[in-house]
């Protein structure tokens, strides 16, 4: 879970949505249904996307609609499950608790990451922030990012090559 926020910059929600139908396996990607009705694919690393499968077959998951993120027994997790996992972390490691690092923390973090690293119009894509109607300027407007350099931010993030990256050897 950690490596799913960390790598996509989703939303609690956008990990829970998520279902085996939303996995491209070929192409590295991950459907993620968020906030607002949102639909975005956002690439992922080779490695996350096969702990993503494996998790979901070793727990039961079988149906296209079956959701990925489950329990043990196979039952799909809830959002109770996130903040007390969050709870968890922070009794066994206290700074988490001090910090307020949480699911949204990790959004923010790798968000900035990216931001500066790649640009603001990376960082929004990445986001999934695809809205014009806010008050960045008229070149935020006319900005487009496509799946390649999203996936190459995403390769420069995780030092993993991603097949649609662009070659990210400097």
């Amino acid at each position: 879970m950690l490596r799913l926020h960390i790598e996509t910059a989703c939303r609690r929600g956008g990990a829970l949505a998520l279902t085996l139908r939303d996995l491209d396996l070929d192409q590295c990607l991950i459907r993620l249904h968020e906030k607002g009705e949102t639909i975005r694919w956002q690439p992922v690393s080779p490695t996350l996307m096969t702990h993503l499968r494996d998790h979901a077959q070793h727990r039961g998951a079988t149906q296209p609609t079956d959701q990925i993120l489950r329990y043990r027994n196979g039952t799909p997790i809830t959002r109770r499950r996130y903040d007390h996992l969050w709870t968890r972390i922070g009794t066994h490691l206290p700074w988490v608790h001090t910090q307020g690092v949480s699911t949204h923390w990790l959004r923010h973090t790798t968000l900035t990451w990216i931001e500066r690293n790649h640009g603001y119009a990376i960082a929004r894509a990445y986001a999934g922030h695809t809205t014009t109607n806010s008050n960045t300027g008229t070149t935020t407007t006319y900005t487009r990012v496509g799946m390649t350099e999203i996936a190459t931010a995403l390769a420069t993030l995780t030092g993993e090559p991603h097949p649609l990256a662009t070659n990210t050897s400097h």
